[in-house]
């Protein structure tokens, strides 16, 4: 099984978070690509790194946008 391209990082009590991950549930039911989550929580490099800016959507492991889903770019993205 391979990882899913798209890693929405996130931390607890994070109401844009919220909001991306149905942004997200969206996408996956338009391309049928799944996504996954990491809490920044459990990693310290994350925390540093994105801390004060999440939600951040990655593709393929490449930053691909923070606090907000840009469903529409991330699909083109996804088939580009």
């Amino acid at each position: 099984m391979t990882m899913p391209r798209v890693t929405l990082l996130t931390r607890v009590d994070c109401h844009l978070c919220d909001a991306a991950r149905e942004a997200l549930d969206r996408v996956a039911a338009r391309t049928g690509e799944a996504w996954t989550e990491v809490d920044v929580a459990t990693d310290i490099e994350l925390e540093r790194d994105y801390g004060d800016r999440l939600p951040v959507v990655l593709l393929d492991g490449k930053e691909h946008g923070y606090w907000r889903v840009e469903e529409d770019r991330l699909v083109r993205d996804l088939h580009g």
